[in-house]
């Protein structure tokens, strides 16, 4: 380990809380998904109302969830000396995520008449951008963690900040920055959330959970803060979408976000490091660390068609009442979780081959062309 490198605060403790919430965050995607079985009058119901306010914080958690393993790596990696091979893994982890989208876009859109539907900007084109454009921050300032911490706090701020003027962006601009149907998650405000997830991972990686449920708080109070000004933000700006763009909004998303993890890591805190894990929290975990699978799985049962014979929406599409569809959403997570499970030997060996292939092409002594002499 260089000088440098053992003069960066580290901590090892492990952070389950950040896999808990993604896990969480898979679970509640699946059900507002769902929604498509109920019938057309429970969708308008105050129930569904109430189920979509939940809803909203699928996507600002799950982008929170990225950005926040990223820096925390990012740090502990630059403390062990070993920065620039953590980089590379993120680098492979991105391009994995933008794999997973263009499949995923491959399947809804024409792609092969109009492959300009591969730059379709959804929930995971987004995550990987967001990744994309944090990577290099934190790469940079992985070695001084109180410094990449309020870096990434403050552009989180500015990102939020800035959103509304995106509803008013011209072209090209406003095919990546402006809500529409090309770009269902654009980049703002989403990458405020990832910026704030970098914050939060790179003080857990430094300062561990104390450090992160100290920063936590803070961040709740804030975003509390800004939930009780939406009339004093709005006004600021231009007309814009509120529950699109508009701070406020933001604000309470992120602190509803914040409280959700800072409750999982208090009951963390309550666990015995070496305790069995219950089922329960092993079915947590799986969908926390297969996410990219588990999104993937479960919009091919939902939506595709096999053969063009079955999915969840074309069998029990807008005919189910709220007891039918609690049946069928707990028949498609527990179908999403078996095929997880399933597909995670074959995606291990994949990946554990293709990087025994790498270093044997990087070992491998290439033989010198020959210079003729003419």
């Amino acid at each position: 380990m260089s000088p440098l490198s053992s003069a960066i605060p580290v901590s090892r403790e492990r952070v389950r809380a950040i896999d808990w919430l993604r896990g969480l965050s898979v679970i509640v995607m699946i059900q507002c998904h769902s929604l498509v079985l109920l019938t057309p009058e429970l969708r308008k119901s105050v129930w569904t109302g109430w189920l979509l306010k939940l809803d909203g914080l699928v996507a600002p958690a799950f982008i929170f969830s990225a950005g926040f393993a990223l820096s925390l790596l990012m740090v502990r990696s630059a403390a062990a000396g070993m920065l620039a091979d953590r980089a590379g893994r993120n680098l492979r982890r991105i391009a994995e995520v933008f794999a997973v989208a263009a499949l995923v876009n491959t399947v809804w859109f024409p792609i092969r008449t109009e492959p300009v539907w591969l730059l379709r900007l959804d929930i995971l084109h987004c995550v990987g951008l967001c990744l994309l454009l944090t990577l290099p921050l934190a790469a940079l300032l992985a070695s001084r963690p109180s410094v990449l911490a309020g870096a990434a706090f403050l552009l989180a701020l500015g990102a939020f900040a800035l959103a509304p003027f995106s509803d008013s962006a011209g072209e090209p601009w406003a095919s990546f920055l402006r809500k529409s149907t090309w770009a269902p998650f654009p980049l703002v405000p989403w990458i405020g959330f990832a910026w704030l997830g970098a914050c939060c991972g790179c003080v857990a990686g430094a300062w561990g959970r104390k450090g992160l449920a100290r920063v936590l708080g803070l961040l709740i109070a804030l975003g509390f803060v800004g939930t009780l000004m939406p009339h004093v933000l709005s006004d600021l700006y231009p007309p814009h979408r509120f529950f699109v763009t508009n701070p406020s909004n933001s604000a309470t998303r992120f602190m509803w976000v914040c409280a959700v993890l800072l409750g999982l890591l208090w009951v963390e805190g309550r666990m015995a490091p070496d305790a069995r894990p219950s089922r329960a929290r092993r079915f947590l975990e799986v969908f926390g660390t297969a996410s990219l699978s588990a999104y993937f799985f479960h919009e091919m049962l939902l939506y595709y068609r096999v053969f063009g014979v079955f999915s969840f929406e074309r069998v029990w599409g807008d005919s189910s009442g709220w007891l039918k569809y609690s049946g069928l959403l707990a028949l498609l997570i527990a179908s999403t979780f078996v095929l997880c499970i399933a597909v995670d030997p074959a995606e291990r060996a994949l990946k554990t081959g293709l990087a025994r292939a790498r270093d044997l092409l990087l070992s491998a002594r290439w033989p010198r062309p020959v210079r003729r002499r003419g």
